[in-house]
């Protein structure tokens, strides 16, 4: 199982963001968790996944704002789990706490830790940094561009959108490394489910 725990950054001094992410995760994720998002603790939100481009997406979308903390653990759970992230337990949960306290100390905000520990936990949070610092660097255009072709426009559709000519919105694409991107996320998503397959069979229950 894949947990995340996010805890929200400078909350003292910042609006409580929680309800929002918690609602943003479970609408367009929901399908796809197998406990929802939810507040855990003041300022903390936790879930559970077993897809791991699932948590990947989920991490993107927390660590884009720049308001969270975000902690992913993969090992295995202690069933059966409870009905809600609060009453479960298992390795996999106090993974996710190991890597969101890792998290507050590191420049992309993100973390990746596994129970039992494996060499693959340090390649996917290495190639997780990786895709974060490049998505830092893009522009507000390039974020406009690849806003338009996540809700499903093709490049010539985005570019009708924005009133530009393809071949700016090519252009565009490949100054925002989209494409460099698309394959990162793949092939980092390839790397947690490896991750979560070898040691939830370690782990067992």
């Amino acid at each position: 199982m894949l947990v995340i725990t996010a805890d929200q950054v400078n909350s003292r001094q910042n609006a409580d963001e929680a309800e929002n992410a918690i609602n943003d995760v479970n609408e367009r994720w929901g399908d796809h968790l197998v406990l929802p998002a939810e507040r855990t603790a003041g300022d903390e939100i936790q879930l559970v996944t077993n897809s791991a481009s699932t948590a990947l997406s989920i991490v993107l979308a927390l660590t884009r704002s720049q308001h969270w903390s975000v902690g992913v653990g993969i090992g295995s759970v202690r069933t059966p789990l409870g009905t809600h992230a609060r009453e479960s337990t298992g390795p996999a949960f106090i993974a996710a706490r190991a890597a969101v306290d890792r998290a507050k100390k590191s420049a992309t905000r993100c973390a990746v830790e596994s129970d039992p520990g494996h060499p693959l936990a340090a390649d996917a949070s290495a190639l997780t940094d990786l895709l974060l610092i490049l998505r830092s660097r893009r522009s507000p255009e390039g974020w406009e561009l690849h806003d338009l072709l996540e809700s499903g426009l093709s490049q010539r559709e985005a570019a009708a959108t924005l009133g530009i000519t393809p071949q700016s919105v090519s252009q565009r694409a490949q100054v925002a490394n989209l494409r460099a991107e698309a394959a990162a996320t793949v092939a980092i998503a390839n790397v947690l489910d490896n991750l979560n397959n070898e040691v939830t069979s370690q782990g067992g229950n």
